[in-house]
């Protein structure tokens, strides 16, 4: 049974489980109240009552204590008209009102000193079977002994008055029925703008991928939710059109060194007699090599995107520059700045890939010579690219044609190049700056092209990473 209704509470829409439970509540609080308030009720017209039937009582006893007579009893007011019975010492009745003459004592409750009053409840006995009765005793002092004034009133119910459950029942009818539905309107006011933002991002899945779910003017949560909606629309948009973007252009860069062997080979069997093994060879070869460069790159690019690698360790990077240069012949003159100690946290083969990247680039586009820094910088601010513990710098640079300033940006992006001297006839693909910045990304840093150092000339890279240690441990 209970699972059965919590499975239909499950079922039911957001609003109208709201609207279930604070009429719940709302009906729960009623209850409360209502015993509450039927207890204090109940006390205080048990407490009036008993003032009453003490009243009642009090005219037979004063006339007693003043040795008047008992029997019959002194007449008592028409509002004060209540069984009263007279006791004398030996516990006999001498006097009692009309309804009671004949019968016993009411109760056997004598108050005791310094009390001169006690009350009690009597059930049937000699007053009314199958009812309770409040019965008041009250002590007199007589010359010859304790003589006790009995008097009493049917008990209060508990309920008071009938009118007054069927009132707290009609009060609880109504508030539980008016918070249920206030609680609904209130949500489906306030579940109108997501409502809007759900129809909106049907249509946004259906027709128009461009599109943007509606703000609230309200900044309540909902208008937070809908600009956070809208924010990662837009980065999927993005997403989106740079993964179109890289698919046409990785397509492009492959297709190029196919179609180039295609023609090689197909010239080859146009001729084979005429065909030299490794001449075709030579030809094929500088393709095939491009083919695993492209592979390669996208290969990498892909466990950067996973966040693929080893684990994070001390690296100095002026050792990380120094093995990037070695084992390879250099057609250009490279001049090392390299200051040592200067710890990163980093993985070190992702940071010799960057640095050899880097070095690459600059090799195809410089003239004569290149030029590699490793420095400090613990004063650069965070919105120069430093960091609270102290800067990393790498640079390289190199004295070629360089970049230009609108597209320092640009030649970060996937597959591309710029259409000058820095092209693909120097030997690029569009892979290595993109590889290089999402390596210095992951370790929490930034690469950016910047403007050649006053006096100089080409392009110029700069590296920036947090060190590994505080300013204090220099």
């Amino acid at each position: 049974m209970r699972r059965g209704l919590r499975d239909r509470v499950g079922g039911m829409s957001l609003q109208n489980r709201l609207a279930f439970f604070a009429g719940v509540a709302v009906c729960l609080l009623c209850l409360v109240f209502s015993f509450l308030f039927l207890n204090v009720a109940h006390h205080a017209a048990t407490l009036k009552l008993i003032d009453e039937v003490t009243a009642d009582g009090e005219l037979a006893a004063y006339y007693l204590e003043h040795g008047e007579r008992v029997d019959p009893l002194p007449t008592i007011p028409p509002d004060l008209i209540r069984p009263v019975q007279v006791v004398d010492p030996r516990g006999r009745v001498v006097a009692a009102s009309s309804d009671l003459r004949g019968k016993p004592a009411m109760s056997r409750l004598v108050p005791q000193p310094p009390r001169r009053t006690a009350t009690t409840v009597v059930c049937g006995h000699v007053l009314a079977p199958g009812r309770c009765d409040i019965v008041v005793a009250q002590r007199v002092r007589r010359g010859d002994g304790e003589w006790t004034v009995y008097a009493a009133a049917p008990a209060v119910p508990f309920y008071v008055h009938p009118w007054l459950p069927a009132l707290l029942l009609a009060g609880m009818v109504v508030f539980t029925g008016g918070a249920a539905l206030g609680a609904r309107y209130l949500v489906s006011r306030s579940l109108a703008p997501v409502a809007a933002v759900q129809r909106r991002l049907d249509d946004i899945r259906n027709t128009d991928p461009s599109g943007r779910v509606p703000v609230p003017e309200a900044r309540s949560e909902i208008h937070f939710l809908a600009g956070s909606v809208n924010h990662c629309l837009n980065r999927l948009e993005r997403a989106l059109e740079e993964q179109r973007r890289f698919s046409t252009d990785a397509s492009h860069e492959l297709r190029t060194p196919i179609a180039a062997m295609r023609v090689q080979i197909e010239d080859a069997l146009m001729a084979p007699d005429d065909t030299d093994v490794a001449t075709l060879s030579n030809a094929v070869l500088p393709s095939l090599d491009r083919l695993e460069a492209v592979a390669s790159g996208l290969l990498v690019l892909s466990g950067l995107d996973r966040g693929a690698g080893e684990q994070l360790q001390p690296v100095d990077l002026a050792e990380v520059a120094s093995m990037a240069q070695g084992g390879r012949s250099w057609t250009k003159t490279v001049v090392d700045n390299l200051a040592p100690g200067v710890l990163v946290s980093g993985q070190p083969s992702r940071l010799r890939e960057l640095v050899a990247r880097l070095l690459d680039n600059a090799e195809r586009h410089a003239d004569t010579t290149i030029t590699l820094t490793v420095r400090r910088d613990y004063e650069r601010l965070a919105q120069d690219g430093g960091f609270a513990s102290g800067t990393a710098v790498l640079e390289v640079a190199d004295d070629g044609d360089g970049i230009p300033p609108d597209q320092r940006e640009s030649i970060f992006e996937r597959f591309a190049r710029l259409d000058s001297a820095r092209s693909r006839d120097a030997g690029g693909f569009g892979l290595g700056l993109p590889i290089a910045r999402l390596i210095a990304e992951s370790h929490g840093g930034s690469l950016t092209a910047q403007e050649p150092a006053p006096g100089a000339r080409g392009a110029r890279f700069l590296l920036y990473l947090p060190l590994s240690s505080p300013p204090g441990q220099r």
